[in-house]
Parts: structure tokens; sequence; C-alpha cells
């Protein structure tokens, strides 16, 4: 699991399905076996050298992620360690598993932060936008600002320490990004979903114990 906190960026070079991937700033330790986000994506670190790392990825992954093709910003990723137990929960619930992709459709210069409009790629995942609701892009926690087509188009804000330290300031329109709903709101859906005209087993124990214990049975 990660928060969506950003702890250094890193520059991407690509093998065939073996990534490795160079620490530009914030070294942190990083031992082989750790799950790493890398651009939002939940990696293993396969190999450790000097501020460098690599990590195995699937066609799965390569197809349906901005891994397949990072000249969108010259290779530069985003990179967050896995969430420790006693860690502080900074940003929010983040799994690491990409929903799907955003396409940048407008980027607007405020006076004091920026302004970033996405579009999903599959319009299937827009009913996950709630307004000042969690989303995650490219491995970053960020709020949406505003929603528009029912969440199919939404706007986060970026303040200038989230823009000067992730990859965020290399994009342009055009460019993909990876996506993730809020990982909550998911499970709410699939529980209520489940759910319709169901029972639970214990919410059926506690019916017929409550009427033996009340002489009804």
């Amino acid at each position: 699991m990660f928060t969506g906190i950003v702890k250094a960026i890193g520059k991407l070079r690509k093998n065939n399905n073996q990534l490795s991937i160079e620490i530009l700033d914030n070294y942190f330790d990083i031992n082989i076996g750790d799950s790493i986000a890398v651009d939002g994506i939940c990696l293993t670190a396969k190999e450790i050298f000097e501020h460098t790392f690599t990590v195995d990825v699937s066609e799965e992954t390569l197809e349906k992620t901005t891994l397949g093709n990072k000249s969108n910003f010259d290779g530069i990723v985003n990179i967050e360690p896995a969430l420790r137990i006693s860690d502080r929960l900074g940003g929010h619930i983040v799994s690491g598993h990409v929903d799907g992709l955003g396409e940048i459709v407008k980027i607007d210069k405020l006076e004091k932060s920026w302004l970033l409009s996405i579009k999903w790629e599959d319009s299937y995942f827009s009913k996950y936008i709630s307004l000042k609701g969690s989303i995650c892009v490219n491995g970053i926690s960020l709020t949406i600002a505003d929603q528009k087509n029912n969440g199919e188009i939404f706007s986060i804000a970026i303040i200038p320490h989230t823009w000067e330290n992730t990859n965020l300031k290399f994009l342009s329109v055009g460019q993909k990004v990876n996506l993730e709903a809020d990982t909550l709101i998911k499970y709410v859906e699939r529980l209520l979903l489940s759910g319709e005209n169901k029972t639970s087993p214990s919410s059926e124990i506690i019916n017929s114990n409550w009427l033996k214990d009340n002489g009804w049975n």
C-alpha cells in the first residue's frame, strides 16, 4: 500500500520487460523484494545498485500504463516506497493498481498554482470521480477541484511544492498519465452491489439467536 506522497523522482531506462530506475534526488534505502510505486504502479525491486534499482514488468503493465512509452516526459518518473504501519498517512490509501489512463486536455497557470484538466481514456471510470474526493495521478495523491461530463473530465489543483517535486511539470496537453481512483469508493461500490437483496450469514445468525432468546423459537 502507498499514500500518494512522492518521495523522489527518477530517470527511467527500459530494456524489453526490465526497467532500470535511477533515483535523482532524496535517495532512500531499497531492498530486493521491496514494493515501490513508480508513477503510481506497484512494482517489485529486483536488483539494487548505487542509487539505481531494476524491476520486471509484464506485458499487461506495459500495455495498460504509461511505462510502455515514457517518451512523454523524458523518462522522469515519480517514486514512492511502500507504506510502513508507523508512517503518517499524508495522502490517501493507494494500492498501486492503475485503473486506466487519462489524457491531459488543459493546463492553466494560475497566480499561485496550476490547474490540470484530465479526461479518462475509458469513461467507465468516470463514476468514481467525486468533487473534493481523492484521485491518484502518476502516483500523486491529489484532490478533485472540478468535474464535467459526469466525471469523464476532471480538474486538479497543483501547488508549487508538488509541481516542482514531481514529473507533473514536464507534462503537456495530449500526454497520458496513470490514474487510480479512490480505493475506498470501489470497495463501497462492491459491498453495495453484492448486498442487494441479500442477507449476510452473520445477520441470519444474529437474528436467529435474538429470536430464540426472546422466546420466538
